[in-house]
């Protein structure tokens, strides 16, 4: 739906000084903003305007406003703002369960900007609120992993970086409520920085309520400690990783592995490392150890799928993806893989069923994209 202009208008003489709940009288001395409908036309007269005033208008041309803030509209007073919010929460009371449920909804219908959007106006109407920002980190933590399974690391985890901001400012306004030290606990534990991940979770515990929610999060902080995985060595071979340094991430995992070899996301890292390294034979040794050990997840099937193209075993490459593919059936990374797969198989009519899909879930997917182009798939 389009949005439309936003005009300002003296308050109507009926409406000045009138209780519209809980005592909040209309100020007459601060002008109403209007959002007009998008189709209005320019040489709408101002009584025209009037007459066709509502509620609606009154609310949507405050909330554009409180969202917008003073960059945007020349000659808004900073008290303007808190008095707007105070106007619409008096009005709509139900507006944070309206808009949260209507986020969630795009979310997960995959529209993650309209979502966002959403959030955004709910964020300027309540900046003080922990509960908004926890839902912008899920709506954020939804998209990251939306976009890693396009198989697009890179802008993954800038959006990852984005609910750590989330998670930080929710985690600064006091007092802390449970339930979002609980959800960072598993957004960190997930994005294997574990030792944010115990914090937050030890943190929680004294504080949790909900039984299972509660063993759950004993469970990772025990999984955390027992496994070494806050240990300085495995922490700064996960970072070194992620800013490209894999030959010194090798020193510091294989050191950590001396002291604790049966531990899988080791393993798991040590083969990220090697892969990273185009080391294929020794990368998926260590993602098989990983698996040994109790490894799970599509993430290492995928790994070993890489390997096992590049080591030219393409029937073992695809069994690992079709594996990955029943764990996770719309992961675009996975059948974009097959893609590749089909492609090396030299069997280009599977290989454009596999893109046909990809893009299907996204159109603009790059690697689906090239390969159409360079392939003639159509």
């Amino acid at each position: 739906m389009k949005n439309g202009k936003v005009i300002f208008i003296e308050v109507p003489q009926s409406l000045g000084g009138e209780d519209i709940g809980n005592g909040f009288k209309v100020d007459p001395s601060i002008p109403l903003p209007l959002e007009l409908p998008f189709d209005t036309p320019d040489s709408t007269s101002y009584n025209e305007i009037l007459e066709d005033l509502s509620w609606e208008m009154i609310i949507s041309g405050m909330i554009r406003v409180v969202s917008g803030g003073p960059h945007e509209y020349d000659g808004l007073k900073p008290h303007w703002i808190d008095y707007y919010r105070l106007f619409i929460l008096v009005l709509k009371p139900e507006i944070y369960n309206e808009f949260t449920g209507a986020a969630f909804v795009k979310a997960r219908n995959r529209n993650f900007n309209e979502a966002l959007d959403i959030i955004q106006a709910l964020e300027a109407l309540l900046p003080s609120s922990p509960e908004v920002l926890l839902n912008k980190a899920l709506i954020l933590e939804d998209k990251a992993v939306d976009i890693e399974k396009g198989g697009q690391e890179v802008e993954a985890e800038k959006v990852n970086e984005k609910v750590r901001e989330c998670y930080q400012r929710a985690l600064a306004i006091e007092p802390v409520f449970p339930e979002l030290l609980f959800n960072a606990g598993f957004f960190f534990f997930r994005n294997r920085d574990y030792s944010q991940a115990r914090d937050y979770f030890s943190q929680y515990l004294p504080l949790a309520e909900d039984t299972e929610k509660k063993k759950k999060a004993w469970t990772i902080v025990k999984e955390i400690e027992s496994q070494g995985l806050d240990d300085d060595r495995f922490l700064h071979a996960l970072d070194l990783i992620r800013q490209g340094n894999e030959t010194e991430a090798l020193y510091e995992i294989r050191n950590f592995l001396e002291d604790h070899s049966r531990v899988p996301n080791a393993w798991f890292i040590l083969g990220w490392a090697l892969r990273k390294l185009s080391r294929w034979q020794d990368a998926l040794e260590s993602y098989k150890k990983a698996l040994d050990l109790g490894a799970e997840g599509c993430d290492i099937r995928n790994e070993m799928a890489i390997c096992l193209m590049e080591l030219g075993s393409l029937k073992e490459a695809r069994m690992e993806l079709e594996t990955a593919l029943r764990e996770e059936p719309d992961n675009i990374k996975i059948i974009s893989n097959l893609g590749v797969l089909a492609i090396r198989s030299k069997n280009r009519v599977e290989a454009a069923g596999f893109f046909r899909t990809v893009m299907d879930l996204n159109p603009q997917d790059p690697l689906a994209l090239e390969f159409f182009s360079n392939h003639n798939l159509g």
